[in-house]
């Protein structure tokens, strides 16, 4: 038998309003909760949304063929074939800024690459947009202006997918923008927003680079071996710092196709004076035993602590464990992410498939171009361009706020996120 409800003390209107006032905080917290999520991702196997998104398009979406099931979720790869149709429409696009539209040629060309000089080039175009920018009649600039900055940012996506550190300069530029007052005049506030923009740049990527290498230099020792995969631009300044401080030691330069990245770092290192050695990436088993520290790049770092990167970089860091060798990533913080990823399947980016099926100045291997319509359809070519490292296999993280292990990552996240100083 239920027993009947006691009456409690105190009038019934008291407690009802307490009730609508907690209702009410717990709709703000979990309001301004769902702010902080990331939005989430158009699905390209989606064929009612893929369909609006290709009438929207700008560039002519290519025919997707011969790809891989499991990775149809991806956005199709986009080369310079489409470059005369882009160019074509230059005039048609009035509302892109003629900066905005040079970056994203750079983009689609593959003349900008690496997570740095893409953000840096991407950030200057808008500082260009900014400067040139009028307010339109009965409109207020914060909001007019963060909407022509999200047309700019759909344009550059579909020349690129975007990367994570990308990603997090457009939210601090928007943030900033909703964040100026009301008070200021049109001027004052786009001569506001360009000094923000200068000072992310400086502050963020400049000097966060200056400190990463002076924190990472003090690992590098006389008579040390030191194994590198790709290009890194942070890990090649390393390099070269260490070696005007007069230490001696050895580079392993792995690298691997089709980017074959690596040749280009290794001529700027032996141009230096560095002694180097280079292999390919199916040699690393071999040259292993030899190497006393392996330095490494990050195109992001997730807040599981997943190492986010060339397409490569975890074998690498995984027959580095296997060793025994520690593992050194070199990561500017404004590149950490508050998402979490275990695998490379969720989210990648494809890169050219007919790179991988061609081998660059050998026309007498070039197997796979005689083949005929009917053979092709039974050939499926996956080009990733990323990976994920489990963080099991990862020993430091050097950023520009210390050496920390991927276990601190989500600290720095939450931390520096209050004061908007990361993002």
């Amino acid at each position: 038998m239920k027993q009947p409800p006691q009456k409690k003390d105190g009038p019934p209107v008291a407690s009802s309003i307490a009730a609508s006032e907690r209702i009410g905080v717990d709709r703000s917290v979990e309001k301004e909760r769902k702010k902080d999520l990331p939005p989430p991702r158009k699905q390209f196997d989606d064929e009612s949304r893929g369909g609006r998104a290709k009438r929207r398009s700008v560039l002519n979406q290519p025919e997707a063929r011969n790809r891989v099931e499991l990775f149809r979720h991806l956005p199709p790869h986009k080369n310079g074939t489409q470059l005369p149709s882009l160019e074509s429409k230059f005039f048609e696009l009035h509302e892109k800024h003629p900066a905005v539209y040079k970056v994203g040629l750079q983009y689609l060309a593959g003349d900008l690459s690496g997570g740095n000089a893409r953000c840096i080039a991407m950030l200057q175009a808008f500082q260009e947009a900014i400067r040139d920018y009028s307010t339109p009649p009965e409109k207020t600039l914060t909001r007019d202006l963060t909407s022509k900055i999200g047309g700019f940012v759909s344009f550059l996506i579909e020349c690129r997918p975007l990367s994570m550190s990308m990603g997090n300069a457009i939210r601090f530029l928007k943030s900033r923008i909703a964040r100026l007052p009301l008070t200021l005049s049109e001027s004052e506030a786009k001569t506001t927003l360009c000094s923000d923009i200068d000072r992310f740049i400086n502050e963020k990527i400049v000097l966060a680079d200056k400190v990463i290498l002076r924190h990472a230099a003090t690992k590098i020792r006389d008579g040390d071996v030191l194994l590198t995969y790709g290009s890194s631009c942070v890990v090649e300044m390393i390099l070269l710092y260490a070696h005007e401080l007069g230490k001696q030691f050895r580079v392993v330069v792995v690298d691997s196709h089709p980017m074959l990245e690596g040749q280009k770092l290794l001529r700027r290192l032996v141009v230096k004076g560095l002694s180097c050695t280079y292999t390919q990436l199916n040699a690393i088993s071999y040259v292993m035993h030899k190497v006393t520290r392996v330095f490494l790049g990050a195109s992001s770092i997730f807040s599981n602590g997943t190492v986010y990167s060339t397409v490569g970089t975890a074998s690498v860091a995984m027959v580095a464990h296997a060793f025994r060798v520690p593992v050194l990533v070199c990561c500017e913080a404004y590149k950490f992410h508050e998402r979490v990823q275990l695998d490379s399947i969720c989210f990648n980016e494809l890169g050219d498939p007919d790179a991988i099926s061609k081998v660059p100045g050998r026309v007498d291997v070039n197997y796979l171009d005689n083949l005929t319509d009917k053979q092709k359809e039974n050939l499926e070519l996956l080009n990733l361009k990323y990976d994920a490292t489990p963080s099991d296999y990862i020993s430091v993280i050097v950023t520009d706020y210390g050496m920390i292990p991927p276990t601190s990552v989500p600290v720095i996240v939450r931390e520096y996120r209050k004061e908007y100083l990361l993002i």
